[in-house]
């Protein structure tokens, strides 16, 4: 099966921070059949899991900070000019946590937050790293979701930064939903990423930030993986039109949902 590679402007690499490096590995390795490469410790101890020997994720060991979140999942947006796109976000209004960095010959990589809702945003120009490549089977993942505030200014931004030209699903007051399609567009119902209205939906203390969606065969088995192993089922399960979906969160409390397709 030729590896997935993800168009410009769509989610490309997803990064766990862990406050437990071992425990997140098999916890991982069972639910969603990930093996994971070596620690580099040159780099922190970060390490990429794999699905069927490709890569579909990386790992670092977080560190305690005041007011900070631990553990969480992170997810990169894929641009072939960082410098540029950093730029785009600077003129935004943007702050900039992170300025573009290189690795090597993998890629680049930047972290700023949106102007919309605040989220942070994570951005990868890849090198030789082409980022997750597998996608829409079980273990990979299928669907990202962004859950912010101030929905149509989250939306501007996007599109001035990002290049994004966004397709309104609903815009009804109880359901603000906005979808991204890929390069064979809407017609042919191809979407990478959407943007959800949370505001005043959000659990409090739950900032802004891209929810994650991943291919599970069954989703009640793995529910009943996941508190075997010492995590917690958010919500759900529900069945929804596009499968039967839920949000757990690991031993170490970073969320992220699953779904079985229809």
């Amino acid at each position: 099966m030729p590896a997935y590679e993800a168009p410009v402007a769509a989610p490309t690499w997803i990064e766990l921070f862990t406050s437990d490096r071992d425990r997140a590995t098999a916890f991982y390795g069972e639910l969603l059949g990930w093996d994971h490469e070596e620690p580099n410790e040159d780099v922190g101890g970060y390490l990429n899991f794999t699905l069927d020997g490709v890569r579909i994720a990386g790992l670092m060991q977080s560190q305690q900070e005041p007011g900070h979140p631990v553990d969480f999942w992170n997810t990169y947006l894929r641009t072939d000019d960082i410098e540029a796109t950093v730029a785009a976000a600077q003129a935004a209004g943007s702050p900039v946590f992170l300025p573009p960095h290189p690795v090597g010959d993998l890629g680049h990589f930047a972290m700023v937050a949106d102007t919309g809702g605040g989220a942070a945003v994570g951005l990868w120009q890849p090198g030789t790293h082409r980022g997750f490549g597998r996608y829409a089977e079980v273990g990979a993942p299928q669907w990202f979701e962004l859950h912010a505030d101030r929905h149509a200014e989250t939306v501007a931004w996007y599109e001035q930064v990002m290049g994004w030209a966004p397709v309104e699903m609903s815009d009804d007051p109880g359901f603000r939903y906005t979808r991204q399609p890929g390069p064979a567009g809407a017609e042919a119902d191809d979407w990478v990423a959407a943007i959800m209205d949370t505001e005043g939906g959000r659990p409090d203390g739950v900032p802004p930030s891209w929810k994650i969606y991943f291919v599970v065969a069954d989703t009640d088995d793995a529910l009943a993986t996941v508190e075997r192993l010492g995590g917690s089922v958010l919500d759900g399960p529900e069945d929804t039109p596009f499968g039967r979906l839920a949000e757990v969160a690991d031993p170490m409390g970073a969320a992220f949902k699953i779904g079985q397709p229809t």
